[in-house]
């Protein structure tokens, strides 16, 4: 398959999204949150600061499994199927390889951490 065929802008996020191997893939850790993500480390990074806006604790973006590997069985299973929901994060992409809910639930914490930096950045008014 050509490089373009996701309509990504990074050849390493495309290339990470359809081998998906260990070296392609980091464990997002935000509060409770234990969630698995594949794509180019660049634009996993992003995700992960991004989501960490959402949080007054520590995010922490793992290499490899955390201690006690995933709480969730339901995400353990779901790094095994073929299909995962697929992020826009600037002219790449992250997979969510999670479970539906905790897939959901990265996903909702990346869009609120968008808001939330377009809000920080949006200019004051003059007084």
């Amino acid at each position: 398959m050509a490089a373009d065929e996701l309509g990504l802008g990074c050849q390493a996020c495309e290339q990470a999204l359809r081998s998906g191997g260990p070296s392609d893939r980091s464990v997002l850790l935000l509060d409770t949150l234990r969630v698995p993500l594949v794509g180019c480390a660049e634009h996993r990074d992003h995700f992960a600061s991004v989501c960490g806006l959402t949080t007054t604790a520590e995010h922490e973006l793992l290499q490899h499994r955390p201690a006690g590997g995933l709480g969730c069985p339901s995400c353990q299973l779901a790094m095994t199927r073929p299909t995962h929901p697929v992020v826009p994060v600037g002219d790449g992409a992250v997979g969510v390889l999670g479970c539906q809910d905790h897939q959901t639930a990265a996903i909702d914490r990346y869009q609120d951490g968008l808001a939330m930096a377009e809000h920080l950045s949006a200019s004051l008014p003059s007084a």
